[in-house]
């Protein structure tokens, strides 16, 4: 996973094509063949597609022939890493409807492991997976190793990667250097060789979101944090999917970040009706509340009064240092931090998550 800042001088800019035909082609199979295994909230149609727009979703499996493609069809635009064998292949331009966009080619035709993972939010677009296209000696097969944890992260921008791969500060946010494979959340999971869910968007908080002029916003992470897609509130999502041994919440940031600021009531109520639903569906989990480097209001007394109330010995808090990553060489683009800023978020956040967990701290890089 090294060699990140190569990522857009690999890009792939595939236009949105109009539909291109299958036919004679090689060996087609459905979005949801048994031998591609999702992560992530996703949903299936009678067809077989499978739908999603969450950022971090990615799937896995693994495929011969040596050449893949895959017919989707998206709302907007959406990017995606894709992994060979854990090794970066390429990053794909996903946008249009019933398109057949490569994602695998050049290599030989043995038998390689395929991840593709979404590293733009849901935001600028909704994936749907009609069918995987393969050479015509290609075949699918399961993964043999399934992951024994699985950690969901609950957050806004920096758990996104919003701007991870910009090169300045000042550079503004586009869509193409969002990348939550560069951010503190993926990187916490690799270390940990865990399944992870990214339930996040940019701007949302608890009870407030960036920019709005009321201290409650009508709609904040506690209320999409219960949905199937994060840009369609009408599909809640079946909570039976998956369940976590983590959660790690990151928000707050944007909650306080320009006035009117919310009443301490009023955040902690939110907050702790996050971690309710989180107690409802997933159970007694270890959940992490983190108190982000970047708050631009002295409110940390508002999370001990939540960790307080609630009187729940499985619900943790972490304080992250003001000063942990530097203002400008740590930064990507907006302001946000790139690379080593997440890198050195995930750094003091592992030895905790070890802590509260009991899992095994290693002489893993943290990367």
């Amino acid at each position: 996973m090294k060699c990140y800042y190569l990522y857009l001088f690999i890009l792939i800019g595939i236009c949105c094509f109009s539909e291109v035909k299958a036919k004679n082609t090689g060996k087609v199979f459905n979005g949801n063949d048994p031998a591609v295994r999702y992560i992530g909230r996703t949903l299936v149609s009678p067809d077989g597609s499978v739908a999603f727009d969450w950022v971090g979703t990615y799937f896995e499996t693994r495929f011969t022939g040596g050449n893949v493609s895959v017919r989707v069809s998206e709302t907007g635009t959406s990017y995606y890493n894709v992994f060979v064998d854990n090794k970066l292949h390429r990053v794909v331009k996903v946008c249009g409807t019933d398109t057949l966009i490569n994602v695998v080619s050049g290599i030989d035709k043995r038998l390689h492991n395929l991840k593709i993972q979404k590293r733009s939010e849901g935001e600028f677009g909704k994936t749907t997976i009609h069918q995987f296209v393969l050479s015509v000696s290609g075949r699918l097969m399961e993964e043999p190793v399934v992951r024994t944890r699985h950690i969901e992260f609950i957050g806004n921008s920096l758990t996104c990667g919003y701007g991870t791969e910009g090169k300045d500060r000042n550079d503004p946010f586009l869509v193409e250097t969002e990348n939550c494979n560069m951010a503190f959340a993926t990187m916490v999971a690799r270390y940990y060789d865990a399944d992870y869910t990214l339930i996040a968007h940019s701007g949302r908080g608890a009870v407030r979101n960036y920019g709005d002029s009321v201290r409650v916003s009508k709609v904040t992470m506690k209320d999409r944090m219960l949905n199937t897609f994060d840009e369609d509130l009408t599909h809640k999502w079946d909570f039976t999917g998956y369940r976590p041994d983590l959660v790690v919440i990151n928000l707050g940031s944007n909650d306080f970040s320009t006035e009117p600021h919310p009443y301490k009531s009023e955040f902690v109520k939110a907050y702790k009706q996050i971690i309710a639903q989180l107690r409802e569906y997933y159970g007694n989990i270890p959940v992490l509340c983190i108190y982000p480097v970047a708050m631009q209001a002295p409110v940390y007394s508002y999370y001990e009064t939540i960790v307080s109330e609630l009187n729940d010995p499985k619900v943790f808090l972490l304080k992250l240092d003001k000063d942990l990553y530097n203002r400008t060489t740590d930064m990507g683009a907006a302001w946000h931090p790139g690379y080593r800023g997440h890198q050195k978020m995930a750094m003091w956040m592992i030895p905790y998550i070890s802590t509260i967990t009991g899992w095994e701290l290693t002489n893993k890089v943290i990367e």
